[in-house]
């Protein structure tokens, strides 16, 4: 797919803007990246967004101390890598973005064989308009190919410079593990992270299988569909809410006398924040603080539709949650 020449649009940061200082950002595994602790979902670039809102939504997450987008070569058939590629080169802050992208699915090199991965991670990087990837994971687990020819690959890409770390998305515990010990002994570079669907009314296949082993390799924690598909925003209550939004099927699974439990006392945890003057709280960004306050997590990865969403997803890296507040939240989802 060829990128677009695409003018650099003008771009003045905001004069409000208000970084968030680096002491919010936590490292990435045992990685060097240290990143804050919203991952930007790169899923809605190309699809739902727009490039002028797509950019809109870049400058909110950037000017306001974000530092790390999470895409893959799948989304929006390659689109979203390229226009975050061009936020970038307009923009000139590569170097202060950390970008992790998912090869595996991409309509052109789907698998992860070692010429499926070498081939998906230099479209991408040419997709990006850029020569590294900070964090690259493997999108798909395919068992029929050994996890050796993905490895070895893998680690050829890193000692190229072409991808700095790796992780994998949407393994079983089993699997990560075995990755682990292949690695060691053949002596390519391990994973340092792994994306997991992992949320407040998602959690018995994470909590069960992932945590664990996430804890003992030290492997970095990104939740994805963090916030259930738009369920934990609050927006969806009824069924007439799930009809009337076009995207709202998917959120609607979540509508049941649990789900409706947990946002009750989300709303609760809400009211209490902002009796205490936190005025940033809201059910969204309190359901990302919940995960943040999990072993291994780093960045629960979300996405927003429009810029005034941003700062709501942002919020969540400094609301503080008492050991009430997370114990009620923790029997609500139970």
């Amino acid at each position: 797919m060829p990128v677009p020449n695409v003018a650099p649009p003008a771009y003045q940061p905001s004069e409000t803007m208000t970084p968030a200082p680096l002491a919010l950002r936590r490292r990435l595994g045992q990685s060097d990246l240290r990143v804050f602790p919203l991952a930007l979902g790169g899923n809605v670039f190309g699809w739902t967004a727009d490039g002028q809102t797509t950019d809109e939504i870049l400058d909110t997450y950037a000017d306001h101390g974000g530092n790390f987008i999470d895409t893959a070569d799948s989304y929006a058939g390659g689109r979203s890598e390229i226009m975050i590629g061009n936020w970038m080169r307009s923009r000139g802050n590569r170097d202060r973005i950390v970008v992790a992208t998912k090869v595996g699915k991409g309509p052109e090199n789907s698998g992860v064989t070692a010429q499926a991965v070498s081939r998906a991670v230099n479209d991408s990087l040419r997709r990006l308009g850029t020569d590294h990837i900070d964090l690259l994971y493997l999108h798909i687990d395919d068992t029929a190919v050994p996890f050796e020819e993905t490895l070895f690959a893998v680690d050829d890409l890193v000692r190229m410079g072409k991808v700095r770390y790796f992780g994998a998305a949407d393994h079983t515990g089993d699997r990560l593990i075995e990755a682990r010990v292949i690695a060691a002994q053949l002596g390519v570079t391990p994973m340092v992270a792994v994306q997991q669907h992992y949320n407040l009314v998602h959690r018995r296949s994470f909590e069960a299988d992932i945590a664990r082993v996430a804890a003992q390799q030290q492997l970095g924690v990104m939740p994805r569909f963090a916030l259930a598909s738009g369920f934990l925003t609050g927006k969806y209550r009824t069924r007439a809410d799930v009809a009337r939004n076009s995207r709202g099927a998917d959120a609607g699974r979540y509508l049941s006398r649990r789900g409706l439990r947990v946002l009750a006392c989300l709303d609760a945890i809400v009211a209490e924040q902002r009796a205490q003057g936190i005025e940033v709280a809201t059910v969204a960004a309190v359901s990302l603080a919940w995960l943040l306050t999990k072993r291994n997590v780093v960045a629960p990865v979300a996405s927003a539709s429009h810029a005034a969403q941003v700062l709501d997803l942002m919020a969540s890296a400094t609301i503080q949650l008492s050991r009430h507040q997370l114990a009620a939240l923790d029997r609500a989802s139970a």
